[in-house]
């Protein structure tokens, strides 16, 4: 096998706050010769996401923090080149943890296979992926309910817009919010959510009350602060809340106050879970069947801002705290190679 050469970012310092350009440095690397039961794959799709940000931290927490000098991690889709496993072929598609990186060599239990004939294959990283699992596993979590209303924080990220729409499937009023007129459009037109704001251009509160003046049954948090705050505040008797994030505070480097109105979850008997996606993998078959049929029958929107290279992995995990994305924020790597007539 004639050398390749790779390249991939590895982060050069912990970012203090907001993360910089200069926390992450992009180097190139040839990769080993393939030996018998290995694989050697191509990227072709790779997410940046919000919660890696955590990762690049030192302080302890549910997974692993990133180390300095290694390489990141993150959801990819990738091609098999060449393999040394009776379990892949070339020209197979595979999904993987080895994103931030344009190729690798990994053992047949890193990957798993996917349906090269669904398109585009960066579904896999959205609705298909980790993202659509999130959103349907909080909403199996609090077990929801045809007629409840449930408002979404970060509607129109890759989880908050899943979300929403498998909650209309499910005859739910929705509600979401944005940070933009653009993306409340997207959740009004193209998700059909039955309300949106935008939360930089009035009172929260004021904004949550007009779009649900009897109340609300469930909250999905994906932003945290001021919203938590205004849906404990809105929240129907017996409401749940769903802790998926909060990607608001997720760049403070000192903790903030949390809400001052927790007494809600007392005087109204709140329920609030916290949604980790890692403990729901063992239901992967079930959810994707399920939300695999609706993708299919154009029940499901997939929307995603896409940009191209592995050089601009970095601007566009930085762009995710600076709202930049609509949807799932996906990184063009490289294209498959064409079929085989």
């Amino acid at each position: 096998m004639s050398k390749i050469i790779s390249r991939e970012v590895r982060l050069a310092s912990r970012p203090k706050g907001f993360p910089v350009p200069e926390n992450f440095k992009l180097e190139e690397l040839e990769l080993p010769p393939l030996q018998s039961e290995q694989v050697l794959v191509r990227n072709l799709y790779m997410s940046v996401d919000p919660y890696m940000r955590g990762r690049m931290s030192d302080r302890k927490s549910y997974v692993a923090p990133f180390e300095i000098g290694k390489p990141l991690e993150g959801g990819a889709v990738g091609e098999v080149i060449e393999s040394r496993a009776k379990e892949w072929s070339q020209g197979d598609i595979v999904t993987s943890n080895l994103g931030w990186r344009e190729g690798f060599v990994a053992s047949p239990k890193q990957l798993r296979r996917v349906n090269r004939d669904i398109q585009p294959l960066s579904v896999y990283l959205g609705v298909l992926g980790m993202t659509g699992l999130t959103a349907w596993a909080g909403l199996q979590m609090i077990e929801l309910q045809a007629g409840e209303v449930i408002f979404i924080s970060g509607a129109a990220g890759a989880v908050g817009s899943v979300a929403g729409q498998l909650a209309k499937l499910r005859g739910c009023r929705v509600i979401g919010s944005a940070g933009s007129e653009e993306k409340v459009r997207f959740l009004r037109e193209e998700c059909r959510f039955d309300a949106a704001f935008n939360y930089k251009t009035g009172a929260i509160y004021d904004q949550l009350k007009l779009s649900a003046p009897e109340g609300i049954d469930i909250y999905f948090d994906n932003v945290g602060g001021e919203q938590l705050e205004a849906a404990l505040s809105v929240s129907r008797v017996h409401g749940r809340i769903i802790a998926c994030g909060s990607i608001s505070v997720y760049n403070d480097e000192k903790p903030r106050p949390g809400p001052s109105n927790l007494f809600n979850m007392i005087a109204k008997r709140l329920t609030m879970k916290g949604l980790l996606v890692l403990d729901w993998l063992e239901r992967w078959a079930e959810f994707e069947k399920e939300v695999s049929g609706y993708y299919r029958a154009g029940k499901l929107k997939h929307r995603e801002t896409v940009v191209a290279g592995i050089e601009q992995a970095v601007p566009a995990f930085i762009g995710l705290f600076q709202g930049q994305n609509v949807g799932k924020m996906v990184v063009h790597v490289a294209d498959p190679s064409p079929r085989a007539s």
